[in-house]
């Protein structure tokens, strides 16, 4: 638990990524495997699950820590953070310390809390902070609240198991997809020299895009690339092998159970195939909003009804394994000459090849992309027609040229404090909208602006509340922003009746008063250019 502690101070006390490699790869090195398993596991993102309330263990400490409420309340505004407040106020003196092995102290007394009474659960948790340190007990508290977040992404992971390990990049990353349970098994089949494994089940890790800022012109002749719609629905691989079928999310989330048109389709497949593509709610000849498909996102079981209402289909853009062999490094056109028979010759309406969208100029691709909203896509992926499938985002092979977003201006009028670092901050945003002379809520941003701009509003919300509502302030209706999203569709889920896709805040609009915003009308005026919702 000591080294574990070490290793998470030292990747969050830096911001430049050659030290946490460092600090990784010299964890893997020398910690044992069962605790560089569990290590690896909290580091992707793989974190249990809140074992406790926060009410319940801010009470806890305040009563260990032998101060009233209202201190323990002024700590933790000052500081932010549950998990952090708890380790900086206990008594410092460490009781009985012991530095048991990682896996010991999540297997044997982090884990076992969830099925504790109360009172065992509390006694359970005062003697693990008695034998913890304060960067230990940060680290403790941080899994106890479900809240274990560090500052590495899983490609950085990856590189640092593959450093210490000396097992190639792409064979590390594909091992880590997929179900796995942290052990010591686990950790020596992560990094054993042996590279032709292939878990049943596996997916292989996703290759990503980068945004197109520049102009298409810049990537040369257009006869070198492969254009086809950006699909806005849900990335996954579909897998057949040994007669079983399997489908993951970009998530890693295993999701066949609840899409049974997209199981029946894998069943067809040939065994030895793995296609990548988009699940899409589609009806007729065309893909339904994003919104109708988070209809059925989270559902375990589905009716027959929903199933009727938002039908899923798997539109398929590359083919990753086929008749058992990778294919991954062939180029882009071959695999497609592959996917395309495939898909043929399975003849399902739940499977279709994502089509390839022809321009004979990039300035005539570029006329047919503006046709995207009417076609409820985001825009055009631009793909080298040479190109790999390499793991996670490269430059240069895949690009996604998105159309402009759709923009209001909008009142800030609720505030509370964000997560993490920014907890200590007023950074999460509600915005209202005109609508019969009252400002009414329209959608919620939390991204957008600067360090700087947000220190300003978190300063205008501190002196301009005018109510408050557990951590919501109401805030004088004075600061205008322009709000940027990617789709709308009438919601009566939603106070406005609208909902929005991916709301962020494109800029501060000093020039513009709160009269200046825009109306609840205008806004469903929108409506009339996004696609299938015009006709509804």
């Amino acid at each position: 638990m000591k080294r574990f502690a070490r290793l998470y101070n030292d990747i969050d006390s830096t911001n430049k990524t050659s030290e946490k490699v460092a600090a990784m790869v010299d964890y893997f090195r020398s910690a044992p495997p069962e605790d560089a398993a569990w290590a690896i596991a909290f580091l992707v993102g793989r974190r249990p699950k809140r074992l406790v309330t926060a009410p319940r263990l801010a009470l806890w400490a305040t009563e260990r820590a032998g101060i009233p409420d209202w201190l323990f309340q002024e700590s933790l505004d000052a500081v932010g953070d549950l998990a952090e407040t708890i380790a900086l106020v206990l008594p410092a003196d460490v009781l009985h310390e012991e530095d048991l092995p990682l896996h010991r102290w999540v297997e044997d007394r982090l884990l076992p809390l969830a099925s504790l009474m109360e009172e065992l659960q509390k006694g359970a948790i005062l003697d693990a902070w008695d034998r913890l340190d304060r960067r230990q007990c940060l680290v403790f508290n941080k899994l106890l609240l479900g809240a274990f977040r560090v500052g590495v992404s899983q490609d950085l992971v990856v590189r640092s198991v593959s450093q210490a390990s000396g097992v190639p990049v792409n064979v590390v990353a594909h091992r880590l997809m997929g179900d796995w349970t942290p052990d010591s098994s686990f950790y020596s089949r992560l990094v054993g020299s042996e590279t032709g494994d292939s878990d049943v089940s596996r997916p292989y890790p996703f290759c990503l895009a980068h945004p197109l800022e520049a102009s298409p012109a810049s990537l040369g002749p257009i006869e070198s690339w492969h254009a086809e719609w950006k699909w806005d629905g849900i990335r996954a691989q579909v897998i057949r092998r040994d007669g079983q079928s399997f489908v993951w999310t970009r998530g890693e989330e295993l999701v066949t159970e609840r899409y049974p048109e997209i199981a029946d389709v894998c069943d067809l497949l040939p065994d030895g195939t793995v296609l990548d593509g988009e699940l899409l709610a589609w009806q007729g000849d065309r893909p339904m909003l994003f919104l109708e498909l988070q209809k059925r996102i989270g559902r375990k079981t589905v009716s027959k009804k929903l199933m009727q209402e938002v039908p899923v289909a798997l539109v398929a853009f590359d083919v990753l394994e086929f008749e058992g062999q990778d294919l991954r490094d062939r180029p882009l056109e071959a695999r497609r000459a592959i996917l395309e028979r495939l898909v043929e010759e399975t003849g399902s309406g739940s499977l279709m090849v994502s089509p390839r969208v022809s321009g004979s100029s990039w300035e005539e691709l570029e006329q047919i992309r503006e046709s995207s909203r009417e076609r409820n896509v985001e825009g055009l992926m631009l793909k080298r027609l040479d190109s790999p499938y390499l793991v996670g985002r490269k430059k240069g092979l895949w690009w996604k040229w998105k159309v402009s977003p759709m923009t209001v201006d909008a009142v800030l009028i609720y505030a509370q404090p964000g997560n993490g670092k920014r907890a200590s901050l007023f950074t999460d945003y509600t915005f209202g909208v005109w609508h019969e002379g009252k400002l009414v809520p329209f959608a919620k941003a939390y991204s957008g602006l600067n360090d700087e701009e947000i220190r300003e509003v978190d300063g205008f919300v501190r002196r301009n509340t005018l109510e408050r509502f557990g951590p919501v302030r109401v805030v004088k209706p004075e600061l205008v922003m322009e709000l940027a999203f990617e789709a709308i569709q009438l919601s009566t889920r939603h106070k406005s009746g609208v909902a929005v896709r991916f709301p962020r805040i494109a800029r501060w609009r000093h020039d513009k008063k709160p009269e200046d915003a825009d109306t609840l009308e205008s806004i469903k005026e929108l409506l009339k250019t996004d696609g299938e919702t015009a006709s509804k």
